[in-house]
């Protein structure tokens, strides 16, 4: 099997700002609808001020990191080494998740992929187009065909996925450590970074791989299907400013 399956029934766990934030923000546009569409005259919402949501600096593999996992020998664990190989191409393309489980053959062309990002459609229906390496190329290949639903590649289930990815990581050696934040204590604390990997990590991946060598929030928005003017590359400037630290350095 892919992953550890076996289970204990566990207990509803405290949830983090950021998460409490986002079920809010849903409820609220709803009692806003009713209100729109005269069903309720009651405002909930009307003197509640969420807690602003609190990110770190984003999380993510080197491209030498990135080759170790893709070169990792997993062949006593093929079902594995498939959602491995998926996890490289959505670093190679650096789309959501759901974007990804939604690709067919037809999101294949002229040797790019293209796609609306599912995320930002309702607010605008641009086509992202990202062109495709060697490495995708290969992969899309390996796989061609493979998918009952005539998908790209042969897909789990998101949460399987996830849990996959961290073993992937644990088997390819990456397990440095790294600072995150705590969602539910909001406090900086040290952890593996197999134990945090996802497959918004493979996102992140792209982004902070492509931003470090151009420094255009608007020509890496262009490929991972950001908004233009996205706040989330204000945490990727952090990144880049621990690169001019680096660089003064080399002065002393």
């Amino acid at each position: 099997s892919i992953i550890n399956t076996n289970r204990k029934t566990s207990k509803p766990q405290p949830r983090g700002t950021n998460t409490i934030n986002a079920l809010f923000n849903k409820l609220r546009a709803f009692f806003n609808w009713c209100l729109d569409n005269e069903k309720t005259t009651n405002r909930p919402f009307k003197n509640y001020e969420s807690t602003p949501d609190l990110y770190g600096t984003p999380i993510y593999i080197t491209i030498e990191e990135r080759n170790q996992i893709l070169n990792t020998d997993l062949s006593h664990r093929p079902q594995l080494a498939i959602q491995r190989d998926i996890f490289i191409f959505q670093c190679l393309i650096g789309c959501r998740v759901g974007d990804l489980y939604k690709m067919t053959s037809s999101n294949v062309i002229n040797s790019a992929i293209e796609y609306i990002p599912r995320k930002t459609k309702e607010e605008r229906s641009a086509t992202t187009r990202v062109p495709l390496n060697d490495t995708a190329k290969g992969l899309l290949q390996q796989y061609k065909g493979k998918d009952k639903e005539g998908r790209i590649f042969p897909f789990i289930s998101e949460q399987k996925y996830n849990e996959a990815i961290k073993e992937i990581f644990r088997l390819s050696d990456i397990t440095r450590s790294v600072t995150v934040i705590n969602p539910t204590t909001r406090e900086e604390e040290k952890r593996p970074i197999n134990e945090i990997a996802s497959s918004h990590l493979a996102r992140r991946t792209f982004v902070g791989n492509l931003y470090k060598k151009v420094k255009d929030p608007n020509l890496v928005g262009a490929l991972s299907g950001h908004k233009e003017g996205s706040r989330a590359f204000a945490r990727y400037r952090d990144i880049d400013e621990e690169m001019k630290a680096e660089l003064i350095k080399m002065l002393d």
